[in-house]
């Protein structure tokens, strides 16, 4: 997958969850159902793990190379790196959520303001890495809080696959909630 591909991956994945998002009834936009996030925290924790990512790839490369170093290792594929997130929170079951990632609390009334936000980041991120040369999508690393040193390719794979994770949840969640009361 080339940086085109990942652009688009990441638009899709990303209007997919804000469509799901703006699917939610106001009313149940600050439920947390069975002590779960809410819709609004579901979206400000995207917000929040965009946001790095999106710094990152606004500074220039050789500060990314002097901070974190070069990758030593082949960039995993889409589908092996989803995977491998995926063990990772399989193994890591008591796992706490570094708090610059925690969401606050998402008020229905900051809603389109917030979604507004995200689409602003995704627009940006993609603008910016459509401006990095390809080979050093494999080349230069950042650090994940819970998968360690990705390469940029991967951290971009993950952006992407984030916004799916978080997407399939928001739906089921309020479900559950709907189906206890029923």
């Amino acid at each position: 997958m080339d940086k085109t591909d990942i652009g688009k991956l990441l638009i899709t994945n990303h209007h997919k969850f804000v469509e799901t998002i703006t699917s939610v009834p106001d009313a149940q936009f600050e439920l947390q159902p069975n002590g779960k996030w809410s819709t609004g925290q579901q979206l400000e924790h995207i917000i929040k793990s965009v946001t790095p990512v999106d710094t990152a790839f606004g500074l220039p490369r050789f500060v990314l190379k002097m901070k974190f170093g070069l990758s030593n290792r082949k960039s995993k594929s889409y589908d092996e790196l989803v995977k491998q997130y995926l063990k990772v929170l399989d193994d890591n079951r008591g796992y706490v959520l570094p708090k610059r990632f925690a969401p606050d609390t998402v008020e229905v009334k900051s809603k389109n303001k917030k979604l507004d936000q995200l689409k602003k980041l995704v627009d940006s991120l993609v603008s910016r890495l459509s401006k990095y040369p390809e080979k050093e999508f494999d080349e230069l690393i950042l650090p994940h809080p819970v998968m360690g040193k990705l390469t940029l390719r991967e951290i971009l794979f993950f952006t992407a696959y984030h916004a799916e994770h978080h997407d399939k949840q928001i739906i089921p969640n309020l479900n559950t909630m709907h189906n206890a009361k029923s």
